[in-house]
């Protein structure tokens, strides 16, 4: 048996050893250089190195960017709390909750690197302020040590990792959403010939495999502003064609034309076999133009052929400017940052108060363990559950084992130099956990705890008794988090899904109870709507919901801000008789409560298209449908309905 098997074998993932070691190897570089630098607090190298350290350069390097921005951002803020603070330790702990959950908030509706130094800005102050306390006169030095040691951190992490990380491209992304655009102006195409070729599986499908895209763009931006750019215009197809979905999933009746469908299937032909975005957008501008393409149908195929246009362009750095361009528009969770911002900055001053209240020394660090997991841990998907498996374990090892170090294993060293060495097994050794199948994801937490409880400063001061307190701690930290996570705002998929459908439906509500909206805010409105639904399925997708009609409600909710916006229009027209004037305004009243009583809604919408059905012969048609759609969608508002209980 090979030495790769016999690891294999027990648990060890050979691939991922190696980098866990390389980190590890460049952890222990990084410690000791901290310490021969003279640094206070050598081990937090160490962290910035298991932070910073990623597979992908792109990824690296970014992390590693907003890894030091959030640090000295948090530090400055720590030392200026500390200092505004004085000698008041409750003061000092409400501006540490205030600041914390701040960016807790704001870390929550940005996204992947650049949430994380957001949310690391929110601990570091805390982190350094808790440490600094017990000595106000250093502050500025331990400011200084904290950025110095993320710095060097950076710097090892980079220097070990960078020669073996993989750069990442966005070529197969790029080709899978061109393929999709392809398949989609095929089922375009066969409606068109008025073959069946597009069941309601087919069509679900498709919007869950750009849900499975859209999810991955963020990490396919990192590494430059350049990266960024080129993500855009993908996120602009990806809109257009959950756009095209829409109305493939709307069913219109059309007239068979085989001029257009023909145009359209070699469009297609040239997405799906050949990858060719630009020949794809000419043959579609051409189409486009056909008096057989339906209105509706020509704003469809013309978002999909700017989209296309803008991607094709993107490599060669040409830009598209044009006022027909509808950028996607990326969902914002405010709910979600609102409640975050609550749960942290309640959390943190409960435990913050229980420091103030009884001077119990292993307050700091329960309190630094506190903000991390209620700022980092509050964008995942179900954060309660993951502070009950993973994290309280991962921290429970990482303090039993630096407890080993500190009193089994560091009272043979005779120098603070043989502490430091004696350091580099334990650290070795998280490498080993992180590079096994069974503990890897302990592993992080792991290296963290035992990282931050290991000081070392010789000679050797303090108990047995100290260290346990402070491990006791540090482990409060996740279980004082889990009954947070539960009991403030219980945060899971399904919950996620509730918050987004209301979110949703509260838009329509917003567009009936204000004035007629220009047409831009419109087409943002729907762009908006677009991530929404994808954002949606990602979602369903992850809590295994299966009972909500996502593109139904999409098509639902599109149909009905039309409404309100003809509704809004008709009422000012000079001819409009009083009766149906009060109609429509009963109409407009019921949907302002869209999301209470869904039902209501339906029957205003019936009324209302008959009594316009002589004034307004297509206003009432319009209604009619949507009527229609929401009958036959009602496990969408349904769900909306319960959320607004």
């Amino acid at each position: 048996m090979t030495v790769a098997q016999a690891l294999t074998h027990t648990g060890f993932d050979t691939g991922r050893l190696q980098f866990t070691l390389r980190t590890a190897l460049a952890c222990c570089l990084s410690v000791l250089l901290a310490w021969l630098l003279g640094l206070e607090h050598p081990q937090w190298a160490g962290m910035t190195v298991w932070a910073a350290s990623l597979p992908i350069r792109d990824h690296m390097l970014e992390k590693s960017f907003f890894r030091v921005m959030g640090t000295v951002t948090g530090t400055l803020v720590g030392v200026l709390l500390v200092f505004v603070a004085g000698d008041q330790p409750l003061w000092l702990v409400i501006g540490m909750a205030i600041w914390l959950g701040l960016c807790a908030g704001i870390g929550n509706l940005q996204r992947s690197f650049v949430s994380y130094g957001t949310m690391l800005a929110g601990y570091s102050a805390i982190m350094v302020a808790m440490l600094g306390t017990p000595h106000p006169d250093h502050m500025l030095g331990l400011g200084a040590d904290r950025m110095l040691t993320a710095l060097l951190g950076v710097v090892a992490a980079l220097a070990v990792g960078w020669p073996f990380a993989r750069r990442q491209t966005r070529e197969a992304a790029t080709q899978q959403v061109q393929h999709m655009s392809g398949t989609i102006l095929s089922h375009i195409a066969q409606r068109q010939r008025h073959q069946a070729s597009h069941p309601d599986r087919t069509v679900d499908a498709l919007l869950c495999e750009i849900a499975t895209i859209d999810e991955q763009l963020d990490l396919l931006a990192a590494g430059s502003v350049q990266s960024y750019r080129s993500i855009r215009p993908l996120r602009t197809l990806l809109s257009a064609q959950v756009s095209a979905l829409l109305w493939l999933k709307r069913g219109q009746n059309l007239v068979a034309d085989e001029t257009l469908a023909l145009a359209l299937t070699h469009a297609a032909d040239a997405l799906e076999h050949r990858h060719a975005a630009e020949p794809a957008a000419q043959i579609m501008a051409k189409a486009i133009t056909l008096p057989s393409c339906e209105p509706s149908l020509r704003a469809v195929l013309q978002g999909l052929q700017l989209a296309l246009t803008g991607l094709s362009a993107a490599p060669r750095g040409r830009t598209q400017h044009t006022t027909n361009t509808q950028r996607a528009v990326i969902h914002l969770d405010w709910v979600g940052a609102r409640q975050a911002m609550i749960r942290a900055t309640l959390t943190f001053l409960f435990v913050g108060l229980i420091w103030v209240f009884t001077g119990w020394r292993g307050g700091p660090y329960m309190m630094i363990g506190t903000a991390v997991m209620m700022s980092i841990f509050s964008s995942f998907d179900s954060p309660a559950k993951i502070m009950g498996q993973v994290i309280f374990w991962g921290q429970f090892f990482g303090a039993l084992v630096a407890l080993a170090c500190h009193w089994l294993v560091w009272p043979f060293a005779t120098s603070e130099t043989g502490l430091v060495l004696l350091m580099m097994p334990f650290i070795l050794f998280g490498g080993l956990v992180a590079g096994n199948r069974r503990s890897m994801a302990y592993s992080y937490d792991f290296n963290m705890i035992m990282l931050i409880l290991l000081q070392p400063a010789f000679p050797l001061t303090g108990t047995f008794g100290d260290s346990l307190v402070n491990s006791i701690a540090v482990v409060l930290a996740p279980l004082t988090a889990f009954v947070a996570f539960r009991l403030i705002y219980h945060s899971t998929p399904t919950t996620r899904i509730k918050t987004l459908i209301g979110m949703m439906v509260q838009d329509i509500q917003d567009i009936a109870g204000g004035q007629r909206l220009a047409a831009a805010s419109h087409e943002t409105r729907h762009a908006r709507l677009y991530h929404r639904l994808i954002t949606l399925v990602r979602w369903m997708n992850k809590s295994g919901e299966q009972s909500i009609p996502a593109l139904g409600g999409g098509v639902a909710l599109q149909s009905l801000s039309t409404v309100a916006l003809r509704a809004q229009v008709l009422l000012h027209r000079p001819d409009i008789t009083p009766g149906a004037a009060r109609r429509l305004q009963i109409l407009l009243k019921r949907m302002r409560s869209l999301r209470q009583q869904p039902e209501r809604v339906i029957r205003a919408l019936e009324r209302t298209a008959t009594r316009l059905t002589r004034d307004a012969p297509v206003e009432a048609r319009l209604l009619r449908e949507t009527a229609h759609v929401m009958q036959s969608n009602a496990a969408f508002f349904d769900q909306a309905a319960r959320s607004a209980r």
